[in-house]
């Protein structure tokens, strides 16, 4: 069997850079699919891409399927002929069907009768004839959002398509992919060198472009942009201003990546740097440069895609392009000073926060009025919170916000230090929308914290009470993003804020315009709840650990968040599990029993020792557990409650609990009812697994 490198090369017109990545493993994940499920052998599956082309590179292909030794049973023996032993109709069409006559046919003879038995050997297909429909089928299954054609024909695709390359090893596999015929045709670079040349052998795929001034590797350039980017940041004594998603955008636009440095006027930076960091990485796709105390610098770092003689012509050109777009900001800013946040608030009535909940004045009024109320239980100035609240959404109304939204909320921290509005409210306007994403920051106070709340919570509550609740992957409001935030704050700043409470003020601030207030706050509070599942298991919490706190449904995140640390430490004690085996039982004897809460224990039924002990050991900690659940030591909690493992293996060792007198089998049941309440204080442990 020959076994060579596959090279699959689609060389096509500039790909959307946003989508190159996610296209290019797309393409890698169908070829490997489409491979397994023609049973041939490979070794691995690669994947290159640059903005002119999407390729799969499979490593140590074989040349053909297997043969297989195929079995087919056939009609029983005894409708295959008929009295006078000749082969009925039946037998015959089913031998016809496998190329033999039917006295050709084996006999399978079981405990159960006898059949025709065909036995024959099924040639594997060469990649030749399966290549081309599996690369069709790949590309079809492409996340393309919208296909585009090209000239008269109606094929479509991503974008227009010029080469297509199919190598094994040296040989051409020909086929037509997209009305193109494979070849060893390779697309270079636009500007450097030859725009096509011929590519002899699979394995030369990498070095021979770059030869042509193209780096098909993704990974390889991208770590090649970074690096240089940090270097040359680094002779400009600063810090390049650089995330992942640009990097891949900017690795997407080049195949022969040159790093420059470019300035712009000193005088732009009296302009908020949010802003103009904003148009220099999203609009132009340039790294701001940093100095070490975080401020911007007029200077720029670049890629582009040239190699060129004259770097100062290119270096020139992109310091003209930006110069206008900085202007713009600083007018946007100029002119919006001229305004205060207060007096925009008469134009959020112009704006619909949605139809049934009315415009982003009244959003604003209800925000005011919760922030205020959560302000209050965390001993902060109420006053400052609501004024927040208020004025949360008016640099929505900004030029320099309606031109770049995503610098909302910082803008209105600067106009407000300009209309002097207190820091704590301008900070509180920046923060409102903390964490913006996964991993994002938190508020840094009360006051801001109470306003990102007041909004989520709005939010929450205002879908949920029409009615659009989120199904399936369907969340028009990120509601699950706003669930995710309210967890956050309240646990990772330890706020002692209870949903319950929170919900029910927000539902009352939207007087009659909710349509759906039946069960609504027990609604918004367990899919706030929810969240929990999914957050803990990202960070390796067991999922029986977040099922036992989450039966107990306690409604202050941060009190669900210090359950979940005590129960995880006491699963990991060695009486732990045991403990949760017991409780198991205990729960099943009272469930079957019918005991829902403590009953009087009367001490004079005792019988056994054991008995005693258990509840002795049950009255000597009970004052203790209870305070510290008072307290949130759940921690305490369960080190009290680790102290009656010997005595809860000895009570069911030594004591049966259905006893035939009812008195004493009540009283045992009583017993265990105390021990079960003492446990679901903190969580139901009965629900922890009993293997580690």
């Amino acid at each position: 069997m020959r076994y060579e490198n596959l090279l699959i090369e689609i060389g096509t017109e500039e790909l959307p850079p946003k989508a190159l990545c996610k296209l290019a493993q797309a393409f890698a994940d169908n070829m490997q699919n489409a491979l397994d499920a023609a049973e041939l052998k490979y070794a691995s599956v690669e994947w290159f891409a640059s903005p002119r082309r999407l390729a799969v590179n499979v490593i140590d292909l074989a040349e053909q399927q297997e043969d297989k030794l195929i079995e087919k049973k056939g009609p029983a023996v005894s409708v295959a002929f008929d009295e006078a032993g000749q082969a009925t109709k039946a037998a015959q069409g089913w031998a016809r069907s496998n190329g033999i006559t039917v006295e050709q046919a084996e006999r399978l003879t079981t405990d159960k009768g006898e059949w025709l038995l065909f036995k024959g050997e099924s040639k594997g297909e060469t990649i030749s004839s399966l290549l081309p429909s599996m690369i069709d089928g790949a590309l079809k299954k492409l996340p393309i959002p919208k296909a585009m054609r090209w000239g008269s024909s109606s094929i479509q695709f991503i974008r227009p398509v010029h080469t297509v390359t199919i190598l094994f090893g040296a040989d051409v596999i020909k086929g037509n992919i997209l009305g193109i015929d494979s070849d060893r045709v390779i697309q270079g670079h636009r500007f450097h060198g030859e725009k096509q040349f011929s590519l002899g052998h699979a394995n030369d795929y990498l070095a021979q472009l770059e030869a042509h001034y193209v780096l098909a590797d993704f990974a390889a350039r991208k770590a090649k942009i970074q690096q240089q980017v940090k270097a040359t940041a680094q002779k400009e004594n600063a810090v390049a201003d650089m995330n992942d998603e640009l990097l891949d955008e900017v690795t997407a636009l080049v195949e022969w990546p040159v790093v420059l440095t470019a300035s712009f006027d000193e005088s732009f930076l009296e302009v908020p740097k949010e802003a103009l960091i904003y148009t220099m990485k999203d609009d132009q796709k340039y790294f701001p440069l940093l100095d070490q105390n975080g401020q911007l610098k007029s200077r720029f770092v670049f890629v582009t895609n040239i190699e060129s003689k004259d770097p100062k012509q290119i270096i020139s050109g992109n310091e003209k392009v930006i110069r206008p777009r900085l202007a713009d900001a600083e007018f946007f800013f100029n002119t919006d000073k001229k305004t205060t946040l207060e007096s925009r608030l008469e134009s959020l009535k112009t704006v619909l926060f949605q139809k049934q909940l009315g415009t982003l004045y009244e959003k604003s009024q209800r925000i005011a009025e919760l922030a205020g109320t959560i302000a209050s239980m965390l001993d902060s100035d109420a006053a400052l919170a609501s004024r927040a609240g208020l004025l949360s959404k008016t640099d929505l109304m900004t030029n320099m916000v309606m031109e770049f939204p995503d610098v909302q909320g910082v803008m209105g921290m600067h106009y407000a230090k300009n209309d002097g509005e207190s820091d704590a409210v301008a900070l509180a306007l920046n923060e409102q929308y903390m964490p913006r994403f996964a991993g994002d920051q938190l508020p840094t106070s009360h006051i801001s914290s109470a306003v990102a709340l007041a909004d989520k919570i709005d939010t929450l509550v205002g879908i949920f009470g029409i009615g659009q609740v989120p199904k399936g992957d369907k969340d028009p409001f990120a509601l699950r993003r706003a669930a995710i935030g309210v967890l956050r704050i309240s646990v990772e700043m330890k706020l002692p804020l209870d949903l319950t409470e929170l919900v029910q003020a927000s539902i009352d601030s939207f007087a009659d315009k909710l349509t759906h207030v039946d069960d609504l706050t027990s609604q918004v509070v367990d899919f706030i709840l929810g969240r929990f599942r999914a957050w803990y298991q990202d960070q390796n919490i067991d999922i029986d650990v977040i099922q036992a706190v989450a039966a107990r449904r306690p409604t202050k995140p941060a009190d669900f968040a210090a359950r979940i640390e005590a129960v995880s430490g006491f699963k990991r004690l060695s009486s732990g599990l045991a403990l949760a085996s017991a409780n198991k039982r205990v729960a099943n004897i009272l469930a079957k029993n019918k005991i829902t809460g403590s009953t009087n224990i009367d001490p004079s039924l005792f019988e056994s020792e054991h008995e005693t002990a258990l509840a002795d050991a049950l009255n000597s900690i009970e004052a203790t557990v209870n305070a510290f659940v008072n307290d949130a030591n759940y921690q305490g909690v369960f080190d009290q409650l680790a102290t009656l493992h010997v005595k809860v293996d000895d009570f069911f060792d030594n004591v049966m609990v259905m006893a035939e007198d009812e008195k004493v089998r009540n009283n045992r049941l009583a017993l265990l009812s105390k021990l079960r309440t003492l446990f679901l204080l903190v969580a139901d442990i009965s629900m922890l697994n009993q293997q580690q």
